[in-house]
């Protein structure tokens, strides 16, 4: 597997979501902003886990991923959060993100894994980022693919 085709595949995957009105869009990308304009969704840090099946034919990349979200009023900004982490409806990260599995038999993210996983949210919390805070949470997904591609 790539790993930058694989950031980029759950960054437009998770652009799916639809906010509630009047928020506006997420901003989605495959790599750690310089800057954030909330609400934003990044992927952040990779484990990469080789060899997981003899003659290199499964690896393992675990992403760490961030929703972030303004602080301008807490409530809301929590509010944000809260239905990005939801597991189903219109703004679900995970149904967003695990609908880029494909139908059965089919490869994940357009055939550049096998399978993916939102295994959990974690850190729900403020966060510091190029000097601004926001409320976010964590979320860790499992890609598992083709080791010698």
């Amino acid at each position: 597997m790539q790993i930058s085709a694989v950031r980029d595949a759950i960054a437009t995957a998770a652009a799916a979501v639809v906010l509630p009105a009047g928020i506006g869009k997420l901003r989605c990308t495959g790599y750690v902003p310089d800057s954030v304009v909330a609400p934003c969704f990044f992927v952040g840090e990779v484990e990469v886990s080789f060899d997981k099946a003899m003659a290199r034919r499964l690896d393992e990349l675990v992403f760490t991923c961030r929703v972030l979200a303004g602080r301008q009023d807490d409530r809301a900004s929590q509010r944000i959060v809260d239905a990005l982490l939801s597991g189903s409806g219109p703004a679900s990260l995970k149904q967003a993100i695990e609908k880029a599995r494909g139908a059965p038999g089919e490869m994940a993210l357009g055939g550049l894994a096998d399978d993916l996983h939102l295994q959990r949210v974690q850190g729900y919390r403020w966060f510091e980022h190029a000097g601004s805070t926001y409320i976010g949470a964590e979320l860790i997904i499992k890609v598992i693919g083709d080791g010698s591609t």
